[in-house]
């Protein structure tokens, strides 16, 4: 196992470099970044002992310590030389790891996702051509070979393959939209250059990862208690390409909901059964995305009961998990930003569609900033839905370019947001009416339809009436593995029928069983319990 501390220990300065062209030591963290942005460094050896070990990892297939390199030793050394600049390029690399194409396909990986996130100018137009060009060299040595590759990565490692693809199309997406501070000529290089990140290519590559696994055979197999390989074929039973698979139909699960296209986001998903265990619970990142793209689906799709259901379950999650995340500083950021997402969508779901939830979720929608928001909806306050929205939701995309030949100054990157924002706030408005109506209708056995009337200060109540029936019905899943299944069903808490001029009401709530929430509540302080006692105590 690499390890910087016990392999070199203090032989070396972290910022000393030796070769022909650079004798002198570098005294500084600032001459370091200096020399590295012209180009006039040695290699560290520290970076060089690094990737030799990470290449021979690679080449040994050991999956074990190649996560180490990949988790520990890459994340741990970009800390400490690279926070805020990239990596040695590509070239500098390809002589200490004996220019092997496949390491530094999968160098070239990381170089760039690094550059995405850390380097504060962002990618150059260059910088995104290049990464799109490496993701090409990568997926076809997967995919066009006659038969499968001998490569086994870790579980992580393919979900960020696959995430950090889709995200960087979504970057360029973004930024080939933003025209207003572009020169002509990134313009006509943007213009010349249209099939690079084309929608078309990112879904040829997402479904041919999942043809080649045969994923969706699988998983018709395996929800029916069956052997998966008995229809995996040549490829698909290789964990390289079945967990590539899988993870692609997440990718295309994100890919369908930013590009609004909720049906078929649901869809690719159909054989992916929620409600037991499967694939995406080894990697937590995945199974966050996953339940966060699910739920806003279900959501824009007023299939609230379902939303709710979904956010509320990944959310109980990441609370019993939340040590463990902490753990992986590299995932934290990431998973936090996407529960206080969860929670924001949460909250307008229960605004439109109040129901009961799991209490520890509840109790964190009472804090203020939350409960702030909530009764502010409960108001139909527009602009705090707008604001709430605009939060939670992804980042929308258009599938095809922008009109370079628009006016200087046009920007078209809020097009996609703006048109599901309208659809969004149509429904909203649709329903404002509904929470005066559901807390008169508490009050009352019978009511006449002109008193309620008179209570609201509306006319057509009937038409409003009709309106609470339809809203309060939705599509609500059962049973089946896919998010598409389900009937229509109400939860309200009250329902009611109208005979004449005379509103007969019903309570629908049925009383809560309090011995089983007792045992629940045992249950997590046993839990707890067992979490105490597994910290080590400080002496």
């Amino acid at each position: 196992m690499w390890r910087e501390s016990d392999d070199y220990g203090d032989q070396y300065d972290v910022y000393r470099y030796y070769g022909n062209t650079y004798d002198a030591p570098v005294d500084s963290r600032q001459d370091f970044d200096q020399q590295y942005q012209n180009k006039t460094f040695i290699m560290p050896d520290v970076i060089k002992n690094f990737l030799i070990y990470f290449h021979k990892c690679i080449t040994e297939q050991n999956v074990y310590e190649i996560q180490n390199a990949y988790e520990n030793g890459f994340n741990n050394l970009t800390e400490r030389f690279f926070k805020n600049s990239p990596w040695p390029e590509a070239e500098i690399v390809a002589p200490v790891v004996q220019n092997d194409t496949l390491f530094l396909i999968l160098y070239k990986e990381l170089y760039y996702r690094h550059v995405y996130a850390r380097v504060q100018t962002g990618p150059t137009i260059e910088q995104r051509f290049e990464s799109y060009y490496n993701y090409c060299s990568l997926f076809n040595y997967i995919l066009y070979p006659e038969g499968p590759v001998t490569l086994e990565l870790p579980n992580q490692w393919m979900w960020d393959i696959i995430d950090e693809f889709v995200y960087q199309f979504q970057s360029f997406v973004q930024y080939r939209c933003k025209l207003g501070k572009k020169t002509v000529e990134e313009i006509d290089t943007l213009r010349s250059n249209s099939k690079v990140w084309n929608v078309h290519s990112v879904l040829n590559v997402l479904h041919s990862l999942v043809d080649k696994s045969r994923i969706n055979e699988q998983l018709k197999v395996y929800s029916k208690g069956g052997d998966p390989d008995s229809v995996a074929g040549e490829f698909g039973r290789l964990s390289l390409y079945k967990m590539l698979g899988y993870f692609s139909l997440v990718g295309l699960l994100r890919l369908h909901s930013l590009l609004g296209d909720y049906y078929q986001a649901l869809k690719v998903l159909e054989n992916v059964n929620f409600n037991k265990k499967d694939m995406y619970s080894r990697v937590p990142a995945c199974q966050v995305t996953t339940y966060y793209y699910v739920g806003f689906v279900y959501m824009m799709m007023r299939r609230y009961q379902d939303a709710i259901r979904t956010f509320s379950t990944i959310l109980l999650y990441n609370q019993r998990t939340k040590h463990i995340i902490q753990s992986r500083t590299y995932l934290y950021d990431q998973i936090k930003k996407q529960n206080d997402q969860m929670y924001t969508l949460l909250a307008i779901c229960l605004t439109l569609h109040p129901m009961r939830i799991d209490e520890s979720v509840a109790s964190v929608l009472r804090e203020k900033s939350y409960s702030e928001k909530m009764i502010k909806m409960q108001k139909c306050d527009r602009s705090e839905f707008e604001t709430s929205f605009a939060f939670g939701c992804p980042k929308f995309l258009s599938p095809v370019p922008p009109n370079y030949e628009a006016p200087p100054g046009s920007n078209f990157h809020k097009e996609a947001y703006l048109q599901q924002l309208n659809v969004f706030l149509d429904e909203v408005m649709q329903q404002q009416s509904l929470p005066v109506i559901r807390s008169y209708l508490k009050l009352y056995t019978t009511l006449p339809v002109s008193k309620l009337a008179a209570f609201m200060q509306e006319d057509g109540l009937h038409t409003q009436l009709m309106c609470f029936k339809h809203k309060m019905k939705n599509m609500v899943w059962t049973e089946g593995a896919g998010g598409l299944d389900g009937q229509f069903l109400s939860s309200s808490e009250v329902d009611f029928y109208v005979d004449k001029d005379m509103i007969h009401i019903a309570d629908t709530k049925v009383a809560r069983r309090y011995g089983d929430f007792f045992i629940r509540q045992i249950h997590k302080f046993e839990e707890l319990s067992r979490t105490l006692k597994l910290i080590p105590s400080k002496k």
